[in-house]
């Protein structure tokens, strides 16, 4: 090989279009479409590609053998042949996706749409066929009474606070009317009165009035015992005894445990007020309406022990708070002479009454009528109602109608 020897061409392999097309044709995979056909010619194109065509010469146009078709002209693509991979990777990737097979069904039986092919009896049925299947009509009678019932349930909170609105509601009224009697007002009110016994050892009403309202107001503030005990009488003398201090400290401890308790009923039942006032229609009338009943039956019950034998009623009254032997005195002591007998029975009696009253207050104002129900306005709106529906209504209840 001389130096003028022209040089062999290197094939162009240019691929800067597309770097994954292979560099000869022959390189390129058939298709699907083309393997049977392919099959059949493949010694041919074998052979075809072992001998390259010679070129024709220039100017020159060859003769079409007889049966052939006559070549393309020179500067044209021949056509690409039916069933070939296409040249772009565009093309490559549709006619992977064409000969893609479908997706087998996801269940015996039913199309890949998700449709039941139908016929086969062996198929399994569908995951939400079962929901198909209605119950029995038992089952469904008992599952509807069942909502029915769980409908018509209340809740619990609302039942509770009603309950205990209505226990606290009698104690809150005897606490107050306890507060009300434990009073210098009440005191002057006593002292003064016709017919109130007067003191036969010396005792005027303004004695009475003043060393009266020393032991009225020990109750109820936060006083020791001397409060009482360092009081002395005009002849220098203790005014009360240490027993009678003793007393009146037990008394104390009484009367400030109630009132604290009322007082803590009272925020109770605040808070059980507000709170029936949002979550149960009428919850606060029944609650004080229940409490109203159980004051009425409470105070009339001890009224009854009480004029049957008012003795007995105030000594068991006694024994229930104080220490036997610690509230029994003399008639010449200062306690007696300031509060003797006819005192806690007028006492007993105006408790009674302020009790009473404001339960049968509160009862008649409670009371379980239509309107309060909230069934007035219900009837008197199913029967216009029905009214209209029927045709019949009068003129005067149209006219009410509109006006709503």
């Amino acid at each position: 090989m001389s130096d003028k020897s022209p040089k062999p061409q290197e094939p162009d392999t240019d691929v800067h279009d597309d770097p994954d097309e292979p560099a000869f044709e022959w390189m390129k995979p058939a298709s699907s479409g083309a393997t049977s056909a392919a099959g059949n010619s493949a010694p041919a194109d074998a052979a075809t590609r072992a001998q390259p065509a010679p070129s024709a010469p220039t100017g020159s146009q060859p003769a079409a053998p007889t049966g052939t078709q006559p070549a393309a002209p020179t500067g044209t693509q021949p056509a690409a042949p039916t069933g070939t991979q296409p040249e772009s990777r565009a093309g490559r990737k549709a006619a992977e996706a064409a000969e893609t097979e479908p997706e087998p069904p996801l269940f015996a039986g039913s199309s890949p749409a998700g449709k039941p092919t139908g016929g086969a009896s062996h198929s399994e049925p569908l995951p939400t066929s079962a929901l198909q299947v209605r119950p029995p009509e038992e089952e469904v009678a008992r599952r509807n009474a069942e909502r029915e019932q769980a409908a018509k349930v209340k809740p619990l909170a609302p039942r509770i606070f009603q309950v205990l609105l209505a226990i606290f509601f009698p104690i809150i009224l005897l606490v107050l009317a306890v507060r009300a009697v434990a009073s210098p007002l009440f005191l002057w009110i006593e002292y003064n009165r016709p017919g109130f016994p007067g003191d036969g050892y010396g005792f005027s009403t303004e004695d009475r009035m003043t060393y009266g309202s020393y032991a009225v107001d020990y109750l109820s503030n936060w006083a020791g015992p001397r409060y009482l005990g360092g009081l002395v009488h005009e002849d220098g003398n203790q005014l009360f005894k240490d027993s009678e201090v003793s007393h009146m400290a037990d008394v104390k401890l009484v009367i400030l445990s109630s009132f604290g308790a009322g007082l803590l009923l009272i925020i109770l039942s605040f808070i059980a007020i507000m709170y029936l006032r949002k979550k149960s229609d009428g919850g606060v009338r029944r609650g004080l309406f229940a409490g109203s009943i159980v004051t009425l039956v409470i105070i009339i019950g001890l009224a009854v022990l009480a004029v049957l034998s008012w003795q007995q009623f105030f000594t068991e009254f006694h024994r229930i708070f104080f220490a036997s032997g610690t509230w029994t005195f003399s008639l010449e002591d200062t306690l007696i002479r300031l509060f003797p007998g006819q005192f806690w029975v007028d006492a007993g009696i105006v408790i009674g009454a302020l009790v009473f009253l404001a339960a049968t207050v509160t009862f008649i104002l409670t009371w379980p009528t239509r309107r309060r129900r909230g069934l007035g306005a219900k009837s008197a709106d199913a029967d216009e109602t029905a009214d209209v529906e029927a045709g019949t209504a009068d003129p005067t209840k149209e006219s009410a109608i509109t006006k709503r």
